[in-house]
This record gives C-alpha cells, sequence and structure tokens, in this order.
C-alpha cells in the first residue's frame, strides 16, 4: 500500500512540472557581472526558462554566433561588415547597458594617480617603462613615484573591452592609431596577456607595479585603485556611473546604436565609456529566439534599475524606447 502511494505521489508531481527553456548565448565579459544578476532575478519570475552564458570574450561570442552554436552573442565591439557576412542571418545590435572601461594598477603610492591620453598611450607602447618617469610625474606633482617598472596586462583573447580601450587610445594618441590601431585583438608592442575582464584583474591584483584596463565592475569588486583620465573638458576624471552617462548624452538623436562614445566632450566625462550589446539574429523565430526578445523587453525596463548598483550605466531613455520597438 506504501509502495502504490509513493507512485501516486511520483506521478502526481511530474504532471505538475513544466519543461524549461534552455537558451544558450556567449561573448563579452565587460557586462558579465549586469547580466549574470539579469538572469537570475528574471529566472525569479520565469522560471519555465533558464539561461546559459559563457563569459568567454566578444571575439569569442561573435564566433559563436556565426557558428550557429548559441541563441544569441554579446559583444562590446559592433561586429564587422565581414563577421556580418559570415552569419547565416542578419544580426541586429540591441546596446543594454553602458560600462567604464577602467585602468587598474598595482602600486604603493599615498594617492590616487592621474594619467592623460597620450601618457597611457606612452605606457603601452612600451614608451614608457618607469613608474617615476618625468612624463608620469608632471601629472602627478605631489606624488612620491618609485623607481619601478611597469608591467603591462592586457587581453590574451579577442575582446570587446580591447575594441574600446584601443578606440579611445587611437582617438588621443596618433602614435598609437599608427602603430597598432583598433580593434578586438592586437599586436601589443608589449605586456603579458590575460584572459577575459576576470584574468586582467587577477593578474593585476597579484602583481605590483602593474597596470591594465578592465571594466569598472571589476576594479570595485577587487579593491584595485583606478586612474583619474583626463576629458577633454581637461579634468582628471575617475570612472563612475555618472562620467558613463554624461559620455553617453552626447550621442546624436540620428547616430547609429554601434557609434563610439569614447572621449566624448563635456564636463564630468569619463573618456573610456562605451554601449555593450545583444548580438540578436533575425531569422524566424524559435522558442529560444523568444524568449531573449522577451527577456530583453524585461531588461530594458525593469532591470535598467538594476545598472548602477553594480557600476553601470543605465541606457538614455529614447535609446531604450527605440530599442524596444526594434524588438517588438
Amino acid at each position: 500500500m506504501k509502495s502504490l502511494f509513493s507512485l501516486i505521489l511520483v506521478l502526481l508531481m511530474a504532471t505538475n512540472t513544466y519543461a524549461v527553456t534552455k537558451v544558450n548565448g556567449a561573448g563579452a565579459t565587460f557586462p558579465y557581472p549586469m547580466y549574470s544578476k539579469w538572469f537570475s532575478e528574471y529566472n525569479k519570475n520565469n522560471k519555465d526558462v533558464q539561461f546559459n552564458y559563457q563569459s568567454i570574450g566578444s571575439g569569442g561570442g561573435i564566433r559563436q554566433l556565426i557558428k550557429q552554436t548559441v541563441d544569441f552573442g554579446a559583444s562590446d565591439a559592433p561586429m564587422k561588415e565581414r563577421d556580418m557576412k559570415k552569419a547565416a542571418w542578419p544580426v541586429k545590435h540591441i546596446p543594454t547597458v553602458l560600462g567604464a572601461v577602467s585602468v587598474a594598477y598595482n602600486l604603493e603610492v599615498d594617492s590616487n594617480l592621474n594619467l592623460d591620453g597620450e601618457t597611457l598611450s606612452a605606457i603601452f607602447l612600451g614608451d614608457i617603462s618607469k613608474w617615476n618617469d618625468g612624463r608620469i610625474q608632471k601629472l602627478n606633482p605631489s606624488v612620491k613615484l618609485p623607481n619601478k617598472d611597469i608591467l603591462v596586462v592586457r587581453r590574451a583573447d579577442g575582446s570587446g573591452t580591447t575594441s574600446i580601450f584601443s578606440d579611445y587610445l587611437s582617438t588621443v594618441s596618433t602614435k598609437w592609431e599608427s602603430k597598432v590601431g583598433r580593434g578586438k585583438s592586437l599586436k601589443w608592442p608589449v605586456g603579458i596577456g590575460s584572459k577575459g575582464n576576470e584574468g586582467v584583474t587577477a593578474t593585476v591584483k597579484q602583481t605590483e607595479g602593474s597596470i591594465g584596463y578592465v571594466e569598472l565592475a571589476y576594479a570595485l569588486k577587487n579593491n584595485l585603485p583606478t586612474v583619474a583620465l583626463k576629458n577633454k573638458a581637461g579634468e582628471f576624471q575617475k570612472p563612475s556611473v555618472k562620467g558613463v552617462s554624461l559620455s553617453a548624452a552626447s550621442l546624436k538623436k540620428d547616430a547609429k546604436v554601434t557609434a563610439s562614445i569614447v572621449d566624448a566632450a563635456g564636463k564630468g566625462v569619463y573618456p573610456i565609456s562605451a554601449f555593450t550589446y545583444i548580438l540578436l539574429p533575425v531569422k524566424e523565430e524559435t522558442v529560444q529566439l523568444k524568449e531573449v526578445k522577451k527577456f530583453l523587453q524585461w531588461a530594458l525596463t525593469k532591470g535598467q534599475d538594476m545598472t548602477e548598483e553594480l557600476h553601470y550605466a543605465p541606457l538614455p531613455t529614447s535609446l531604450a524606447a527605440k530599442m524596444l520597438e526594434e524588438i517588438k
């Protein structure tokens, strides 16, 4: 009798279970802290859908989307025309949030460091190799800088964060633009490579004298000091949600959503700011694609209220509204 009761109970439980739709995505590490939070919160009220997002870098996300091994991709760098042509379907760029690429460092000094674009590019070109170089000292006259080698830490994988960072350096330094240029993967003059924002953060944190570029949330979570960068208004600005939002305000109404906003004009602007994108294939709607669209509608409305606590900036209201129409 007991075994019969157990069997009936199992059958009743089975009839009350629901199928879970699994949605796979991959790409940028830049927005991963935000996406991780979003997927967790979204799942609380949508238990019939499960998002599996692999934080493998923008380049990896684009490759996976082209190979059709994921339902959506994610990238901080807009897809190039050649990659768009490789895709089986047209791809729509949906900006989700804005973030700051911070310049994090590991150095025992008694004050926060200031740098300008030219000096930062000289460090990553290898033209400046000591922390007490006169060009750094001039920007930090009250700081006692040590006679210590600088270790540049950069990405080893194809990276949207690298694309944003190199876009900024190319904008502010003609020498960087001519010698290295822009891109997700670069021929770096100096430094050691680490995988993902996670890898660069860990290497900088473990290595005294190092400097690297990471999304702001990673630097803050790991208590790494960040450089105050000189903006077009002549101010030294540390990365912040407000500084990123002011950069976004520089975007013209008729500009493409993939337009660069690095080195934007205006007071209070943080100069290495950027959008990050979900890459949405435009094709016959599958169950998974339908769920991605539903998630994006939530992320562009309720999800925007969660951005600042994780040190991202919400989309301008008008842009979020425009993207909702695009998704529909």
